[in-house]
């Protein structure tokens, strides 16, 4: 039987970590997509990376397929892709999910915390 630590171990053995200056580099270049994957109460407490899609954990493998109705037009299979959450397992679990769908350019850079800490771009 698997444990959540388990999954998160599978995860981030697949999913490139980034550091967050990486992070607000990649920003910087206008070439990555960010999303936050946590749900709207927490972006709504914290706030997010400035211009990131904000598609909860729960609602990824939908608006990561191209085949639904709710596929978000924004994600592209071989764009590349930065992932943030409240620590940075939610982010993780997230780039497998969309690995597995397909995406082959998806990093995680952690958590929201560590990239308001560094003084990222955030959405006003």
């Amino acid at each position: 039987m698997k444990t959540s630590s388990d999954y998160l171990k599978e995860a981030s053995a697949v999913v490139e970590k980034i550091d967050v200056q990486q992070g607000i580099e990649r920003h910087k270049s206008g070439d990555a997509i960010f999303v936050d994957v946590r749900d709207s109460a927490d972006i709504a407490s914290t706030g997010t990376i400035a211009g990131a899609l904000k598609i909860p954990r729960g609602f990824i493998e939908f608006a990561a397929d191209d085949t639904t109705p709710f596929h978000n037009k924004a994600l592209s299979k071989d764009q590349e892709i930065i992932l943030v959450c409240g620590a940075g397992g939610m982010a993780a679990l997230t780039g497998k999910t969309m690995m597995e769908m397909g995406y082959t350019n998806i990093k995680n850079v952690g958590g929201i915390g560590d990239w308001i800490k560094a003084e990222g771009p955030l959405e006003e």
